[in-house]
């Protein structure tokens, strides 16, 4: 079971990477380029386009084809729009590269998390797709670090640093041998025999008969309900899943982690060297955090982890703002934003996707987990989209201040609308929505 989960979790690491890389080589491209600010936000979110479109995609995909299916052809994708990113000779031609590479990373950051919430016993679900935020944020920790070493390179570092993303991407096409079709969609396509032999293989014969029952006689129940998401019994959960996966954006991680090195060279007089090297100093924590999220979301639940994650990330915020209003130096900005990061990685990283992969029936799990994907990258090509025209207009503490209350509401949903799924099946989740 860790072994199939942590091959397919490799999807995510893929996917951090690419996005993330964009960081460090965002400094040599401006330059290389002669970017203006607008320029610059359409560099740094041309992948989100792309991933919007992916996102929305991967839900009728992944029902009509097949998990596995659908996870080797965004392999190839990835590996394809690195290498046609580390050499274009146009702003157009860059973006063209990076919204293929955001089609795969729309699939995967849909995909990874579903197919990982479909294998795994409930007891250790959480865990399990834990593992995909761990591989991303891997991925993320990764770029930063790639960055920091090809940053001596001079002004063609940037090529360097999009085609390294090719290397992981041929590793993992390898490793996908490993992974098998989810039994749940299987079972759904009247393939029992193979549906079997996948649960026998990943949890033993006995726990496999049963589970296959458990899953047959939920699926009986669907056959008799309408499979439309308009329906009234999907209102709840999609409506809890689309804001959490809004919310979970528009508080402001991603300005981090696109914008980092801009922020720490125009904000704190940072060199381009020095600032990619703070960034891995951030990728670090991301990383941490997330393996304390790994180790007990399914002891802790996901509900208090979103509301220590939502909290933590407003005073962390709210702090910051007024570090940037007493020119604080550079070090207290670090701290901070460290910290915001940390809160972020323990509970609001991890845990959305969580929450969306679990309470969806298993009829309509891929097409409603697309639909608030779709919300999710929307609500990132936003943010990411106006970033540095927000901070031109209401100055870094404006920008990181809205993020704040943002992070508040969040608090406050969670606490209201959130429920907790911990230890429960999907299809006890599935029962307990009549």
């Amino acid at each position: 079971m860790y072994l199939v989960a942590a091959v397919a979790a490799l999807g995510g690491l893929l996917f951090g990477f690419d996005t993330a890389i964009i960081n460090g080589a965002l400094v040599f491209l401006k330059k290389d380029f002669g970017l203006s600010d607008a320029q610059t936000e359409l560099a740094a979110s041309s992948i989100l386009f792309g991933a919007v479109a992916g996102a929305a995609l991967a839900g009728w995909l992944t029902d009509r084809y097949g998990r596995r299916r659908l996870c080797s052809g965004r392999r190839r994708l990835f590996t394809a729009s690195a290498l046609a990113a580390a050499v274009p000779r146009t702003l157009a031609e860059f973006v063209a590269a990076r919204l293929a590479g955001g089609l795969a990373i729309g699939v995967a950051s849909l995909l990874v998390p579903l197919y990982l919430a479909e294998i795994a016993p409930a007891r250790i679900r959480g865990r399990l797709v834990t593992l995909n935020q761990l591989a991303i944020v891997t991925g993320i920790l990764l770029a930063y670090v790639t960055s920091y070493y090809l940053a001596g390179r001079g002004p063609d570092a940037w090529r360097w640093m999009f085609a390294t993303a090719a290397v992981p991407s041929l590793l993992f096409l390898l490793a996908l041998v490993l992974v098998p079709e989810s039994p749940r969609w299987l079972l759904g396509r009247g393939r029992a025999p193979e549906a079997l032999r996948t649960l026998t293989r990943l949890n033993g014969l006995a726990a496999a008969a049963t589970e296959a029952a458990e899953i047959q006689a939920a699926l009986a129940a669907e056959r008799g309900q309408d499979a439309q998401l308009s329906q009234p019994r999907l209102r709840r959960p999609l409506g809890i899943a689309v804001v959490l996966a809004v919310l979970q954006q528009i508080t402001g991680i991603n300005t981090i982690l696109y914008y980092g090195s801009i922020i720490f060279t125009e904000h704190s007089g940072q060199s381009a060297a020095s600032a990619i090297g703070a960034n891995a100093l951030i990728g670090g924590i991301n990383f941490a955090g997330t393996v304390v999220a790994l180790l007990i979301i399914d002891k802790v639940g996901r509900k208090p982890l979103l509301l220590f994650a939502s909290g933590g990330m407003a005073l962390t915020l709210g702090a910051l703002v007024v570090a940037l209003h007493q020119h604080a130096p550079g070090p207290w900005l670090l701290g901070l934003i460290m910290g915001y990061v940390a809160c972020f990685a323990v509970g609001l990283g991890p845990g959305v996707w969580v929450v969306i992969t679990e309470i969806f029936p298993n009829a309509v799990r891929g097409r409603a987990a697309s639909l608030a994907t779709v919300a999710l990258w929307v609500a990132c090509t936003l943010i990411s989209f106006t970033f540095l025209s927000l901070v031109k207009a209401a100055g870094l503490a404006g920008a990181f201040g809205l993020y704040a209350v943002l992070s508040a509401v969040t608090f406050g949903f969670v606490w209201w609308a959130v429920p907790e799924t911990k230890g429960r099946t999907l299809e006890e989740i599935e029962r307990a929505w009549h």
